[in-house]
């Protein structure tokens, strides 16, 4: 048996990160909504259906309430209705538990959550049909909510937001196939066209896009017309691009992320933080360059869809036997990403896997080894390096603590509860 490896000290510190965030979350929204004048759009007994992904997002169930709210004032009938592509499981059941995992039942917003499971095809693009959720198409008007950030998967001047629930969320899992089936690299073009086809079918009213700061907290609401949405949202995600936050390093020899899930990231791990992709036929980021990455958990959140470990190198057996293969196999099905799942080297403890991507990262001084360790690929405010990748850091940062070592049970885990 192997002697145990002697893990570098590490240093916990916290980068700079932007904080500002809405403090009145419904002066906020009412001001938005009332800006764009979209009361004059809404009718006494309109049925309104109220979009909801699949994504945990700050203070999500706050804002469908207030939205729903508003158009209660109007004396409307809203709704709420799962877009979240073929995320969720079978609808309607599937779809609507993942809300309910989110927060968003019919006691937190104040409107009932309605499920379906059919699709009405509105047209098509290139040949191929365009779905909508049947229950959203046959209503009086849609109000669209969502983030916007950048995507995981593709860069272009729409990416993750209110056009991709429009072309993909509201398709439920026919619309989601056909667009991975096309291929990454056709995506940045294919969903603004299947969002035309939607906005020219349905009565989508307004969207109401999201943006949060580096901290994950909501830094901005905009309600916008329907018909500005797919001029509106470019500029959204830049904003949303120079928000997000990254890894305050170019490179690592090791990355350890304490977790991984889809409530964290639609890949699991973030692949622009990560630096890699894995996509057949893809350019990989330039940065930030990491020789081995390490996954020692599933979040809770995750519901064992472990999806993204395949861009791991090691892993643990914990992690493993959390997983189900059903929902991971379902979602790389989808999407066409089967190197998304492919399971890496699982060690039976935390320190084994560790200790066996720094072994297998060719770095011959395990001394000098720059080693970094992240609670997971959305929260990374605080963070801990080795020495060593301290002083190859490119941004500046606070030392909170150090050095400190590694702090293993008897079982060489970590406690990450």
């Amino acid at each position: 048996m192997n002697e145990p490896l002697l893990l570098p000290s590490m240093y916990r510190i916290r980068q700079h990160l932007d904080a500002e965030e809405i403090d009145d979350l419904a002066e906020a929204l009412h001001s938005t909504l009332s800006a764009e004048a979209l009361a004059g759009r809404i009718r006494p007994g309109m049925r309104v259906a109220v979009t909801a992904g699949s994504r945990g997002i700050d203070r999500i169930a706050e804002v469908l309430r207030l939205t729903v709210a508003w158009l209660d004032g109007l004396r409307a009938k809203p709704f709420i209705v799962p877009a979240m592509g073929s995320h969720g499981g079978k609808p309607p059941e599937g779809p609507v538990n993942l809300l309910a995992a989110l927060g968003i039942t019919e006691e937190t917003v104040g409107a009932p959550v309605e499920g379906d499971h059919e699709t009405v095809v509105l047209g098509s693009v290139e040949g191929m049909a365009v779905h909508c959720t049947r229950i959203a198409a046959e209503a009086d008007g849609i109000f669209v909510v969502n983030r916007v950030k950048p995507h995981t998967s593709f860069s272009g001047e729409i990416e993750s937001g209110l056009t991709k629930m429009l072309a993909v969320g509201l398709g439920r899992r026919q619309g989601a196939t056909f667009v991975h089936t096309q291929g990454v690299s056709a995506m940045p073009a294919i969903i603004p066209k299947m969002a035309q086809v939607v906005l020219g079918h349905t009565k989508v009213v307004a969207g109401i896009a999201l943006v949060e700061n580096g901290l994950d907290r909501l830094k901005k609401i905009e309600a916008m017309p329907a018909e500005e949405i797919m001029t509106r949202e470019p500029g959204l995600l830049e904003e949303a691009r120079r928000l997000r936050p990254m890894l305050p390093f170019e490179g690592a020899d090791v990355l350890v992320v304490d977790s991984l899930g889809k409530d964290l990231s639609g890949t699991g791990m973030d692949a622009q933080v990560i630096g890699r992709r894995f996509l057949t036929g893809e350019q990989e980021p330039d940065l930030p360059r990491i020789k081995r990455i390490a996954v020692l958990r599933l979040s809770p959140g995750s519901k064992g869809n472990a999806y993204g470990i395949g861009l791991a190198d090691v892993t643990t057996r914990t992690v493993v036997e959390a997983m189900d293969l059903a929902s991971m196999q379902a979602n790389a099905m989808t999407s066409t990403f089967i190197e998304r799942i492919r399971v890496p080297l699982a060690l039976p403890s935390d320190r084994q896997a560790i200790e066996a991507a720094m072994s297998t990262c060719n770095h011959p001084d395990l001394e000098t080894l720059k080693l970094g360790r992240i609670p997971n690929t959305l929260h990374l405010e605080e963070l801990y390096v080795s020495e060593s990748l301290m002083n190859a850091l490119s941004k500046p940062v606070d030392v909170l603590e150090g050095p400190l070592e590694w702090p293993f049970d008897d079982h060489g885990n970590l406690d990450l509860a």
